[in-house]
């Protein structure tokens, strides 16, 4: 057999080669298995065109629902007064599938309706597992399906879109809190408000989370009930299809955040008894329930779940035009403990036996199945582990992930800053944390996600400045704490930004350090939204220091977005000083330079460079950032010669660098001789 491409790239990986080739074979043979009735994954992906509520050629309906274990199911709704009628109940087919045929005037759109469900022993009210909608009523509280086929469908403006995403620019969302008010926010605020936001800031995705329907809020989406159905609470699906439609005017992707990790526990509202047995889509033994999620875990081990998740990822690409998904909890997929309280110190950690190889199956076929459907789709992995071969094509022995998230960089940068004096800050500690990574894999680097935010942590910018936020953000308090915590928020994002070898990824409102923490609504709280909303205002006014950071973030993603294929360009270190805390790397024409030192300022630093004249673009210490104009950015810096270096195209370039600040210098093109 012909050596897999990850092995040959990674002589590491040799002795693991079996189990490698093994991963890659389990994933062939279920494709050819599942595919035997057709030709392609995409072809076999169309669950939600067979199962839940459809239009029939006649212009009636047909109902279908897999409830195997079910000894009779019957719709009930408005249609039927919430009361159980023959004519309502469904047939028994082959294979644990139910059928129901009803004419054109049987149901309409907006009808609201569940199934009554019996077993042996049992019978429960189910909400349907392909329901493409879900709402709950306002006063019971209580969530039922409801028919949507409105009779004219959306009509999509931008027929083709063609993302421009190199490098990758990720503004991560959450459309519930993105509004100001306290309350919960609706897709077309966020398309008409937010978007234009964001387009502004020069970011081309948006990473949207809690898109799937959940029947508890403050869950941030991660407990999903109904895994086809938009989440009502935010609008309809024209909404969610209005503000992706805006989304791709604006040139921005839009990327889901999909979670196939597990699902809500509830059995009114999900999965988790639909037909009355544990282990219709779930496990049904001890590996049933999440040790730690309080949630259900699927067993991916059976082909109707296979189908009913492939076809979910299709679902969401063809119906809602979504142009890629994040995954959610890929870590807990992995391995059999969720790789709870497990070290992973070693190859050999990736490949003892404890990883639940049918996950693994999926997700190959998931990446497969969703660059079939649309090659330019997006797929990123939420992984922690350090798994070889995630993010690598599944025909060179990965799973086939397109990114992973460097999970690791904000946990470096939150335990730098919870732990560090400044002056141990280690521009080599920095620099080595920021580009260790599998040259074969891209990663999303980021200093913080909406997970550093939550409730039990704070923003980097809490960290930074904590209660003085409070009091003296005001331009023209010359807080010192305020400036420390500005300088190195700016200095943070630069140097993990400009390091990227895939894509890099903010939460919104972070990018002016908007102040405080995430949490949502609930008992411990009062039920209180004052902290899941953003307060956009702190940005907007002109008296406040927010706009200086937001200011900066709008410089540095333009300089880097407008570099094509930035993340591709080679990372070349060029000076690190630990004693001086400086460090500075080009890439392509750009030179960054960074002084971290919290003391010591520099006059004529000299750091070698290839030989040229450099002009500053960017300037951490620029008074519209709110910096202190220390740095004179109209000077040209031209190398100076050095009988050592400069026969090898290698000069000093002398800078002056003022303490915390950050500087990006470019390279004059050379005029070719006539």
């Amino acid at each position: 057999m012909k050596k897999l491409n990850i092995i040959k790239n990674d002589p590491w990986l040799e002795p693991f080669s079996d189990a490698i080739e093994g991963r890659h074979n389990d994933a062939v043979n279920k494709e050819r298995e599942l595919t035997s009735q057709c030709k392609t994954l995409d072809q076999f992906a169309n669950a939600h065109n067979y199962f839940g509520l459809h239009r029939t050629d006649k212009g009636g309906w047909v109902f279908r629902e897999w409830a195997p274990n079910a000894t009779e199911i019957t719709l009930i709704g408005d249609f039927s007064r919430w009361k159980e009628y023959l004519k309502y109940r469904l047939k028994r087919l082959d294979n644990g599938v139910w059928e129901l045929k009803l004419p054109a005037a049987a149901i309409k759109h907006g009808d609201l309706y569940k199934m009554i469900v019996r077993w042996e022993g049992g019978e429960g009210e189910r909400i349907p597992a392909y329901a493409n909608r879900v709402v709950q009523d306002e006063v019971t509280k209580v969530f039922s399906a409801q028919v949507w086929m409105p009779e004219k469908p959306y009509k999509w403006k931008i027929k083709k879109f063609v993302p421009d995403t190199r490098p990758l620019l990720i503004y991560e969302c959450h459309i519930g809190m993105a509004q100001q008010t306290e309350g919960v926010g609706t897709y077309a605020e966020f398309r008409d408000l937010v978007l234009p936001r964001i387009a502004k800031d020069g970011y081309n995705a948006i990473q949207i989370m809690a898109i799937q329907e959940h029947p508890y809020y403050g869950s941030f989406g991660y407990h999903v009930s109904n895994f086809y159905a938009a989440s009502s609470r935010f609008g309809t699906p024209e909404d969610l299809k209005s503000l992706i439609d805006k989304a791709h005017e604006l040139g921005i992707s839009v990327i889901m955040d999909i979670v196939h990790s597990h699902a809500v526990k509830n059995e009114n509202e999900g999965l988790g008894r639909l037909d009355g047995s544990y282990n219709q889509y779930f496990y049904g033994d001890h590996r049933r329930e999440h040790p730690a999620w309080d949630s259900l875990c699927f067993d991916y081990g059976k082909n109707e779940v296979m189908h009913f998740l492939l076809s979910n990822c299709k679902y969401w690409l063809e119906e809602y035009r979504f142009d890629g998904f994040r995954f959610d909890g890929v870590t807990s997929m992995l391995y059999y403990n969720h790789g709870l309280g497990q070290g992973f110190g070693s190859y050999a950690d990736y490949y003892n036996g404890g990883q639940d190889t049918n996950a693994i199956t999926y997700l190959t076929l998931a990446n497969k199945l969703i660059h079939e459907v649309n090659p330019r789709a997006i797929t990123i992995a939420e992984e922690m582990s350090g798994m070889p071969g995630l993010a690598i094509p599944f025909k060179d022995g990965g799973i086939g992930f397109d990114y992973r998230m460097a999970m690791g960089i904000p946990d470096y940068w939150i335990k730098t800053l919870k732990e560090r004096k400044d002056e141990d800050w280690h521009p080599t500690s920095i620099f080595w944390e920021l580009t260790n990574r599998r040259a074969d894999e891209k990663t999303i680097s980021y200093v913080e996600s909406h997970d550093q935010a939550l409730v039990g942590d704070k923003t980097t910018i809490f960290w930074l400045i904590d209660d003085q936020m409070y009091w003296h953000m005001m331009v023209g308090d010359d807080n010192m704490t305020v400036a420390r915590g500005m300088a190195l928020h700016k200095m943070m994002r630069l140097v993990t930004c400009a390091t990227i070898n895939g894509g890099y990824l903010n939460f919104m409102g972070n990018e002016f350090g908007h102040p405080e923490w995430i949490d949502f609504p609930r008992e411990g709280n009062g039920w209180s939204y004052k902290y899941a909303r953003r307060q956009w205002d702190l940005v907007d006014r002109t008296d406040l220091k927010y706009q200086f950071l937001n200011n900066f973030d709008n410089a540095m993603i333009g300089l880097i977005g407008n570099v094509y294929n930035f993340q591709a360009l080679p990372i070349e270190k060029l000076w690190e000083k630990d004693d001086d805390q400086v460090l500075a790397f080009k890439r392509g024409d750009l030179v960054f330079v960074f002084n971290f030192s919290p003391f010591q300022s520099f006059t004529d630093y000299g750091i070698l460079a290839p030989s040229g004249q450099y002009d500053v673009v960017l300037s951490s210490d620029n008074p519209r950032f709110g910096g202190y104009d220390n740095i004179d950015e109209s000077v040209s810096h031209i190398t100076q010669f050095d009988p050592l270096y400069s026969p090898h195209g290698i000069e000093w370039l002398k800078l002056y660098l003022p303490t915390r600040t950050a500087m990006v210098l470019k390279k004059r093109k050379t005029s070719s001789p006539e």
